[in-house]
């Protein structure tokens, strides 16, 4: 199946989980953490609703994603049938999860090297605004 045409929460599921790797790997390789608890007190901020938004937000502003990265990420933040989340509210929710489906698209249709592109603009701007 072309990953286009998946589902967006599938496209977000699989991008979750393509950011937390992403994410460790920074951590420890670039931070050079070592700890377990310090690993999972660093990583909340990236990958975190709050800081996801305001990532798509500052994309949009510059016009960091492609016409079809951005198609996705309209879809993954349009998708239906969401679980209602605890201390967020809907529109964060919404602009995470198609930053996730962004990634998760990239992901399947093997688009490591755009993947690490769109990261170290993201790690950039996690790490320099307060989350």
């Amino acid at each position: 199946m072309q990953a286009e045409l998946m589902n967006s929460l599938v496209l977000a599921y699989i991008g979750d989980g393509v950011l937390e790797v992403l994410v460790r790997d920074h951590l420890i390789l670039n931070h050079h953490l070592q700890k377990v608890n310090d690993l999972q007190k660093n990583a909340v901020k990236y990958v975190g609703a709050k800081g996801q938004a305001a990532f798509m937000k500052k994309c949009k502003e510059e016009m960091w994603l492609t016409e079809q990265e951005f198609a996705i990420y309209r879809r993954g933040r349009n998708a239906k049938g969401r679980k209602v989340v605890k201390n967020m509210d809907v529109a964060t929710h919404n602009e995470s999860t198609g930053f996730e489906a962004v990634l998760g698209w990239l992901h399947l249709e093997n688009k490591q090297e755009r993947i690490n592109e769109i990261f170290d603009i993201y790690h950039r701007f996690i790490e320099g605004m307060d989350v």
